[in-house]
């Protein structure tokens, strides 16, 4: 597997892999019926770092770290040292560690930029191969939002925030 800058060239896979993860309703905020032009933006907008994994001659994932200042209004300029992922996988290579190796490449890159830490807002609670992968990796649940996300299966169910500082990450 090998995790490279994401390039306008790779729209295409992104908008295939976004569209198939947001389809179920499971895992993400976004509604299934998301255009193109709001999706593509959030990976590869201005002052956004993305990546995207390849296996096997074609795009498998992709993943961004943003400050999280650009997400939250009121974590501007003094709370800019969190950075903030978002992470994508193919559903057909789930399982495959195309997730751990995105998500230790973006802490990687956090920390090279200068983060102390990297925070999740948004950890659907039952989308338990995400919880147990950010976990492995470091991160830990410091908030439960109930009912916070519109699950199209399960109706009402919690969402996560999740943490971790960056010191013991090794830039190498």
């Amino acid at each position: 597997m090998k995790i490279r800058p994401a390039v306008i060239a790779d729209s295409e896979a992104m908008w295939r892999i976004f569209q198939a993860v947001i389809a179920t309703g499971t895992s993400w905020a976004f509604p299934p019926d998301t255009r193109r032009e709001e999706a593509l933006p959030y990976f590869m907008g201005p002052g956004i770092a993305s990546w995207v994994a390849e296996a096997e001659d074609r795009i498998i994932g992709l993943c961004r770290v943003v400050p999280l200042r650009t997400l939250v209004s009121d974590r501007r300029d003094l709370g800019s040292h969190v950075a903030n992922g978002s992470f994508m996988v193919d559903p057909d290579y789930r399982g495959h560690g195309a997730g751990k190796a995105m998500g230790l490449h973006c802490l990687r890159e956090a920390k090279r930029a200068g983060y102390l830490a990297m925070q999740f807002n948004y950890v659907v609670s039952t989308n338990t191969p995400a919880v147990a992968l950010w976990t492995k990796l470091g991160f830990n649940i410091v908030g439960t939002v109930p009912k916070a996300f519109r699950h199209k299966e399960l109706g009402l169910v919690d969402i996560y925030v999740m943490h971790r500082f960056l010191d013991d990450i090794a830039t190498d």
